[in-house]
């Protein structure tokens, strides 16, 4: 599946994050309390042990989103996954389970890189903290827990939570969006062989400005 996931930060203040647009804070709001009607795949948790699962949600047009099958409703958490490139550089050096390579690697190659560093690019698309960030869904996870994000990503969302390859956020309050189709992959345009997260994240926001103005609240 070609997806490149949105993911709108609730997070305080980040410097070089952007503003949510209003139709997407719509959907924020609109689906967060409500509950799944069109479910992809299910049977999926926050990976924090709770007994709440999550789904695969199809109720946004042209979208998946991640969904709480819970009473109530709600988004998802944010654990760090520091898998591929350099896993254990930076603060990903106490990750115990960081893996030496993504699902995806063997795409990556005709870009001029062998894998992604979860270091230096989002590998997840999410609303955190009142801003906006893009990433790319990057990697899968081997078990059944959902939310997982790169290092990079992780402290771009929240800058001052001490975020390490052992150490996320809790709280299921981040809202995962993928959009499909050959239309979403950022392919050549990205900077992939940038040095640092910020200048990749900017290399890939043309591409999230336009598929994020397209989705209907």
């Amino acid at each position: 599946m070609n997806i490149l996931v949105l993911t709108a930060v609730f997070s305080a203040g980040i410097a070089s994050t952007y503003d949510i647009p209003k139709n997407l804070q719509q959907i924020y709001n609109n689906h967060k309390n409500g509950k799944c009607n069109n479910k992809l795949a299910g049977g999926f948790t926050d990976g924090i042990g709770g007994a709440t699962t999550f789904a695969y949600c199809g109720d946004i047009n042209g979208a998946i989103f991640l969904h709480s099958l819970g009473n109530g409703g709600q988004y998802d958490n944010m654990d760090v996954d520091c898998d591929g490139a350099n896993n254990y550089g930076g603060d990903c050096a106490n990750d115990p389970s960081g893996q030496s390579q993504t699902a995806f690697m063997d795409s990556l190659p005709q870009y001029g890189i062998q894998d992604l560093n979860a270091n230096v690019h989002p590998v997840m698309a999410v609303v955190c903290n009142n801003q906006l960030l893009y990433g790319i869904w990057g990697d899968t996870n081997g078990y059944d827990s959902t939310g997982e994000v790169s290092i990079a990503l992780a402290q771009m969302c929240y800058p001052n939570d001490g975020l390490t390859g052992d150490n996320g956020h809790g709280p299921d309050d981040v809202l995962y969006i993928g959009f499909t189709g050959s239309g979403a992959v950022p392919g050549g345009s990205a900077d992939w062989q940038a040095g640092d997260r910020w200048t990749f994240e900017a290399s890939i926001k043309d591409l999230g400005d336009r598929l994020v103005a397209g989705l209907q609240a």
